[in-house]
């Protein structure tokens, strides 16, 4: 398999580009590939994602996914690339569905930033369309919404106390700490530009937070592209990917993230043009259907479900506004964060009609 033949991965970007010649030193020293072999060392991006850059790297048979911060300057706490290794290392053996990884390097004069490595797992991303190579029905577009889910469920359902991961959260008061912190960095992250009924939202967040008492592993930013489905079927899911945020906390909450980037085809077109996705395609579950099959696979009350969907809506405008102020400031050149401000008002407008502000 050649890297430049991987749907999904384009010539590493000209802002992105890293010093290749000190990473592949690196992994000879780390005997992650061979010294001898290390001539054919190769370097692809992964150029969708709008947080962490992602790279692929092969050197003859060995094939890696490199994950680093991206540029410009950063939350507090965000993008900890040890944290992630960390967690994805305690998780993996009880959850096969996330990567392996290799390696974690916290030397600063390698690439300017500590990066870590993990397996490349083979799988089809469903995105903003149907992969063209499977033919498309309205049944497989459904199964594979309800693969995602049992996912998702699965994921749910992992053994805390068995992976050793009680120690990356801290579960008590976790909404609303949630929900003050995504606030605090709404404001934080404020480029002055007007965004009507942010204020009204949070309040509104503040004062409906539900109580909560069940804690589990979250992966904090599930969504259908953050999934990978078996190449050939779709048949099943065979890996999740972008594990930054994962944390122990509330199920819900990861509940209410997917269902923020869950579009439909009766949503509004300000709202698809934002977030176009398969999932409006005819077959794909309503978010009424994700939740039913939610609640009765894991057994778990969504009573205050609504919450939660407007409270993942809030946290992707946030994250939206975050990445648009890093293009305001010169810090990315990213074509695509140009209209940005937009999205936060779209997401926004959004989060306000579903709560009934």
């Amino acid at each position: 398999m050649n890297i430049h033949d991987i749907p999904g991965t384009i010539a590493v970007r000209s802002e992105d580009a890293f010093d290749i010649e000190a990473v592949r030193a690196y992994l000879v020293r780390e005997k992650l590939i061979p010294s001898d072999q290390s001539a054919n060392f190769e370097v692809v991006q992964f150029p969708t994602g709008a947080s962490n850059l992602t790279y692929l790297l092969q050197c003859g048979s060995w094939m890696a996914v490199l994950r680093r911060p991206p540029h410009g300057p950063l939350p507090p706490r965000a993008h900890d690339m040890k944290r992630e290794s960390a967690f994805l290392a305690k998780l993996h053996p009880h959850f096969p569905k996330a990567p392996q990884p290799y390696a974690f390097c916290e030397d600063t004069t390698i690439m300017g930033v500590p990066f870590f490595l993990m397996e490349y797992r083979k799988g089809i991303c469903i995105d903003t369309a149907f992969p063209s190579h499977v033919p498309f029905t309205p049944e497989k577009a459904r199964a594979v919404g309800e693969q995602a889910v049992h996912a998702l469920v699965e994921l749910h359902n992992v053994d805390i106390a068995e992976t050793g991961l009680h120690t990356f959260g801290h579960p008590d008061g976790f909404l609303r700490r949630q929900v003050e912190g995504w606030m605090e960095r709404f404001r934080r992250s404020s480029t002055g530009e007007s965004v009507p009924g942010a204020d009204a939202l949070m309040t509104w967040l503040a004062r409906n937070i539900p109580d909560t008492h069940n804690h589990t592993v979250i992966h904090n930013d599930f969504k259908l592209n953050n999934l990978l489905f078996e190449s050939n079927s779709l048949a099943e899911v065979v890996g999740i990917v972008d594990w930054e945020m994962a944390t122990i906390g509330d199920p819900l909450f990861d509940l209410g993230v997917m269902l923020s980037y869950w579009v439909e085809a009766s949503d509004p077109e300000p709202l698809r043009s934002l977030l176009p996705s398969a999932t409006a395609l005819p077959g794909f579950l309503r978010r009424d259907e994700v939740v039913h099959i939610y609640a009765r696979t894991s057994g778990r009350s969504v009573d205050h479900v609504n919450f939660y969907y407007v409270l993942g809506t809030f946290k992707l405008a946030v994250i939206v506004q975050q990445i648009y102020v890093r293009y305001k400031m010169g810090k990315t050149t990213d074509p695509r964060f140009a209209h940005f401000g937009d999205a936060v008002r779209t997401l926004i407008e959004h989060a306000v009609s579903t709560a009934g502000v």
